[in-house]
C-alpha cells in the first residue's frame, strides 16, 4: 500500500450556493463535507491547489486518506466528487470517515498486466477487450489494496477473465459475487479472430461443386 495521502481542511461556517461560488472563485477553495462514524457531519473547505495535486494520484479515489480538520487527523475515503460539466473543475467533494474495526466498500482500480504477451492475442490473433476498469470490494481499512492485478498472459482466444478469477488479498471480498453467481461478469475477454473458420469453408466450396459441373457436361454429350 502506498503512503497515506494527507489533506488539510478548515471548518466552513457559510453554506449555500452563493457562498460556495465565492469560495471557489475568490479564494480557490473547494467546499466539502465529512460524515460517518460516531461524530457529526462537518462542513469543510479545502485548498483547491492541494486537492488538485492529491487527485492526480490514482490511490486518492480508492484508499484511506488522512483529512486534518482543525489539527485533528481523521481517516476517511472519498464517496463523491461533483465537477463542473463545462470545465471539469471540482465543485464539491464528500468524505466518509472509516474505523479500523469496520469493513468498508470501496471501488479499487484494476491493473492489467502482460497484455502484449497474451497467448490469445500474440499467438492466436484474437482481440483483447477490457470490460471493467475497477471493481467494488469489501474489507477492513487495513486490508484495502491499492489496486488488483489482472494477468492476461495465459488467456486464450475465446476466453475471459471473470470476477471470480481475480486474485485478491486475505480478508477482501468482491461485493458483486456476494449477490449471486449471475454477477460473476467478465473483467476482460479475448475475442477470436473474425472469419477464422469461414475461409476454409469457402475454399472447399468450389471442389464440392466440381462433380456437379462434370455431370452436366456428360449429360449434354449424351
Amino acid at each position: 500500500m502506498s503512503d497515506t495521502i494527507e489533506l488539510t481542511a478548515e471548518l466552513r461556517t457559510t453554506v449555500g450556493k452563493g457562498a460556495s461560488r465565492r469560495l471557489r472563485r475568490l479564494e480557490d477553495k473547494v467546499p466539502a463535507i465529512i460524515y460517518g462514524g460516531e461524530a457529526d457531519a462537518q462542513m469543510l473547505t479545502l485548498s483547491g491547489n492541494e486537492l488538485s495535486k492529491a487527485m492526480q494520484i490514482e490511490a486518492f479515489y480508492s484508499q484511506v486518506l488522512s483529512v486534518s480538520v482543525e489539527g485533528k487527523a481523521e481517516q476517511a475515503v472519498v464517496r463523491d466528487v461533483q465537477r463542473n460539466p463545462a470545465n471539469e473543475r471540482v465543485q464539491h467533494i464528500d468524505f466518509q470517515r472509516v474505523s479500523a474495526d469496520r469493513e468498508i466498500n470501496v471501488s479499487v482500480p484494476l491493473h492489467f498486466i502482460n497484455e502484449e504477451a497474451c497467448v490469445g492475442v500474440k499467438m492466436q490473433g484474437g482481440t483483447l477487450t477490457r470490460t471493467l476498469a475497477e471493481v467494488e470490494i469489501s474489507c477492513l481499512p487495513a486490508n484495502l489494496p491499492e489496486f488488483i492485478e489482472v494477468d492476461m498472459a495465459e488467456i486464450e482466444s475465446g476466453s475471459s477473465v471473470h470476477l471470480s478469477d481475480l486474485i485478491i488479498g486475505e480478508g477482501v471480498s468482491i461485493v458483486a459475487l456476494a449477490l449471486g453467481g449471475d454477477r460473476d461478469i467478465p473483467v476482460a475477454s479475448v475475442t477470436a479472430k473474425r472469419g477464422g473458420g469461414a475461409g476454409t469453408d469457402e475454399e472447399d466450396a468450389p471442389a464440392e461443386a466440381a462433380p456437379a459441373a462434370d455431370d452436366a457436361d456428360a449429360a449434354s454429350d449424351e
